[in-house]
Order: structure tokens, then C-alpha cells, then sequence
């Protein structure tokens, strides 16, 4: 088949797109891009490894987004797990360094005969949910 020479193609396309593929169309502003007002995120807003931008040397573990606070180098499952099974002992007390408590929850376990254990038990359901910093104040990673 042929065609003359200036017709355009069949199935009822005009050819190219004016400016050529993969161009922005004639009058758009800018270009190809990230949207205006778009750019890094403040300094602090992705710290360590987890959030994804440059290790801090302050927080090797990352700095939770919502206080600010760098993470501790405490796991919360750990401290979780460590209290609802070893609560009476006061375990994961000892673990995110609350030495006061952890004897305070041993003694109180022991001197009731085990009816204080219901205190460890909530103790490590508030760890697994994030409420318990470790003994500097800083939150668990997860």
C-alpha cells in the first residue's frame, strides 16, 4: 500500500504529539520533575537505618517521629516478652535498665504470695505497646 506522501497514517492517528515523545507539552510550565515546594526532608525527620536516611551518630537506631526522641537500643518485643514471662522476676525491668522497679516488682510478687504478678503482666502490655521508656527516657525500637 502506498500513500501519498503528506497524508497521515490510517487508523486516524496525526502522527507524532507536537514537541516530539516523551516531551512536556507545548506550554506546560516547567518540565519533567518533582512538584513545586517538593525537596529533602528537614534534618532529623529521617535518622538511621530504619527511616531510611543517613545514619546520625546519635541515633544509630533511628529517631521516632512523633517526640523527636532518638530510639533506644532496647527492643520493645524483647522487653514485652522478657516481663509477661519473667515479670516475676522483673525482668524486663532489669533489661531497659529500671533497676528500682524490677526490685520493687520482684519484692511485691514474692510478698503476696503471686497475686502482685498482675502488675509485671500489665507492665509488659504496656511495653509491647510502646508506653515504657527504657531508664533514659528514650522510646524502644521495635
Amino acid at each position: 500500500m502506498n500513500y501519498p506522501p503528506n497524508a497521515p497514517p490510517p487508523g486516524g492517528y496525526g502522527g507524532p504529539p507536537p514537541g516530539g515523545y516523551g516531551a512536556p507539552p507545548p506550554g506546560a510550565p516547567g518540565g519533567y520533575g518533582p512538584p513545586a515546594g517538593y525537596g529533602p526532608p528537614p534534618p532529623g525527620m529521617m535518622g538511621g537505618p530504619i527511616g531510611g536516611g543517613p545514619m546520625q551518630p546519635h541515633a544509630p537506631y533511628g529517631i521516632d517521629p512523633v517526640s523527636g526522641m532518638p530510639f533506644s537500643d532496647k527492643s520493645k518485643m524483647m522487653a514485652g516478652l522478657l516481663q509477661i514471662f519473667l515479670g516475676s522476676f522483673g525482668a524486663g525491668r532489669f533489661y531497659t535498665g529500671h533497676t528500682g522497679l524490677a526490685i520493687a516488682q520482684l519484692a511485691v510478687t514474692w510478698l503476696t504470695c503471686g497475686a502482685g504478678a498482675i502488675w509485671p503482666l500489665i507492665d509488659g502490655i504496656m511495653m509491647f505497646m510502646g508506653k515504657v521508656p527504657d531508664a533514659q527516657g528514650r522510646p524502644l525500637r521495635e
